[in-house]
């Protein structure tokens, strides 16, 4: 096994730390999970070993969140950070990111919310890309706004980069304007999801602003997104290949990889994003060979597409007369959101 990255949780409720040390033990990485119920314990355990993360509780005795993230920062300027709270006060959540924490994020209660707490931990302990957004390195600002979106915050984006400064404007999960330089609205949310790199941070909703922005997060960022792809094409001086048709589908809410399968008489696959795509490809390749075999066998037509949820991620498969896509999905999604990308993809990818 490979070296496993390390995570402290800091909190003074011993029944949550045992909580989260359960749930964050089954996260696809394996890593290795210690807990520290005050904050000079913390502030030891990371000076006796390195850590890749920390998480912090806001509100404790003695020594809060905030002065063991004041410190953090002094002494492990590179370590990353999430704050977990029970709070929902956004003047806690504009602080929490002016100290620099990667991820604020409140406890969560239910299944979904489980479910996307894991999803974005796992993503702060991958691999940095090049490029990225202060905060969630690994991702892309299409991904920041999203996780904003997703879990239904009121506050104010502002992004910086060397392309300029812009702000979106998000409202109880739903984004209702945005702005850069001379631009506005749609024609401004375009302009930013261009930047490829730059930093980000949290601020406080303030006055009401005028929406400008009427369709749903979703549409808005898969239209945008799609938009941006067709005209990349339109630019290139010659057809894009496969590979890159499947990395564009990166751009997709919530797709973690693609791979094409060939239908044909060897096994033939081209993949992005995939760290161990043969099986997968195998597993795509046997379903749909079967369902087909089984379709014609009971007279009810050709499999065209299916979806499959599971404990890591989530698998949907589009069925074409000689190759087969497979689409992997982050766990947060619903099976809603999964099908209506699914049709913005399905499209791009018969093109």
């Amino acid at each position: 096994m490979g070296h496993r990255q390390k995570i402290l949780i800091l909190d003074d409720e011993q029944d949550l730390l045992e909580i989260y040390q359960e749930i964050l033990a089954r996260l696809p990485s394996q890593p290795e999970i210690r807990t520290a119920s005050k904050g000079t314990e913390a502030i030891a355990a990371l000076e006796a070993e390195p850590f890749a993360l920390l998480l912090v509780d806001l509100n404790m005795p003695q020594m809060d969140g905030f002065q063991v993230l004041a410190i953090v920062r002094r002494r492990f300027p590179a370590l990353r950070t999430v704050v977990m709270t029970g709070a929902t006060d956004e003047d806690l959540r504009g602080r929490a990111y002016r100290v620099g924490v990667d991820l604020y994020i409140e406890k969560p209660k239910t299944g979904r919310e489980i479910i996307f707490f894991v999803d974005c931990i796992e993503s702060l302990l991958e691999r940095e890309s090049q490029g990225g957004f202060r905060g969630v390195q690994s991702k892309t600002l299409l991904d920041i706004i999203q996780l904003e979106c997703l879990t239904q915050n009121t506050c104010v984006l502002r992004i910086t980069s060397e392309n300029g400064e812009g702000r979106v404007w998000i409202q109880k999960g739903e984004i209702v304007d945005a702005a850069v330089e001379d631009k506005a609205g749609k024609e401004a949310i375009v302009e930013m999801l261009a930047w490829t790199a730059g930093n980000f941070e949290v601020l406080p909703y303030g006055l009401p602003r005028p929406r400008t922005i009427f369709m749903n997060y979703e549409s808005l960022l898969m239209e945008t997104a799609q938009s941006m792809d067709e005209a990349n094409e339109e630019s290139a001086a010659e057809k894009p290949t496969p590979e890159t048709i499947l990395a564009s589908f990166a751009r997709f809410t919530g797709v973690q990889f693609a791979i094409a399968v060939d239908s044909g008489e060897h096994m033939k696959y081209e993949h992005w994003g995939a760290d161990e795509p043969a099986p997968i490809a195998l597993w795509i390749r046997e379903n749909t060979s079967a369902f087909k075999a089984l379709g014609e066998k009971l007279g009810c037509g050709e499999l065209l597409d299916a979806e499959t949820l599971g404990s890591q991620r989530h698998l949907s498969i589009i069925s074409g007369d000689e190759e087969a896509l497979g689409i992997g999905f982050t766990r947060a999604l619903g099976l809603r959101q999964i099908r209506e990308t699914l049709k913005q993809i399905e499209a791009k990818w018969a093109y």
